[in-house]
């Protein structure tokens, strides 16, 4: 796991979700602490030249990702947009990993973790161009564009896509229990 990624813990405003809403003074966190708190991965891919570089091809096959499609979100590009970034915003998890590549332009995903002992905290993960992240199953989360208000991603999957969103609380299913136990164990059975 190498790359600039940026990653910082949330304040709590609830002014426009496109903002970066940092914490005052920020707090940043490094790529081995978003993987120890929340079992995130991610992997910097060059976009352009991802077919001579190999390491998508290599993630995807290690992982078994077998399916994919591509996204554009913006007001142009995706039939009743409002709707859809309220309902992308909307706390949410799913069964599977939510695993996307970043082919243009940008946006964030925001995770739940502990901070501070035991309290819970949006996390926030700034993904640009060529940030191959992956959310495990279970784990609550949402998205946002930034002030682009653009991003085109390849959206990967293992077999048939499924994109069920379970909005919070949604504790009672296997995939957030399962969740849970391994972030218990610290995530140790990722492959990276």
């Amino acid at each position: 796991m190498v790359g600039q990624l940026r990653v910082w813990y949330m304040d709590d405003e609830v002014t426009d979700q496109r903002l970066e809403h940092h914490r005052n003074p920020p707090q940043f966190i490094d790529l081995d602490t978003l993987k120890k708190l929340t079992g995130v991965l991610y992997w910097k891919i060059d976009v352009d030249k991802c077919k001579e570089e190999g390491l998508l091809d290599k993630v995807r096959k290690e992982r078994g990702y077998s399916y994919e499609d591509v996204i554009e979100i913006s007001e142009e590009k995706l039939p009743n947009y409002e709707e859809k970034l309220k309902i992308f915003f909307t706390e949410h998890l799913h069964t599977d990993e939510e695993i996307r590549l970043v082919l243009d332009g940008s946006g964030y995903f925001d995770v739940r973790a502990e901070c501070e002992g035991s309290k819970e905290a949006w996390i926030r993960i700034e993904v640009l161009k060529g940030d191959l992240i992956v959310l495990p199953a279970g784990i609550y989360h949402r998205f946002t564009l930034d002030s682009n208000n653009y991003i085109k991603a390849m959206r990967l999957f293992i077999g048939e896509p499924v994109w069920t969103p379970h909005n919070r609380p949604a504790d009672d299913l296997d995939c957030r229990k399962d969740y849970l136990t391994k972030k218990e164990k610290g995530f140790e059975e990722l492959i990276v």
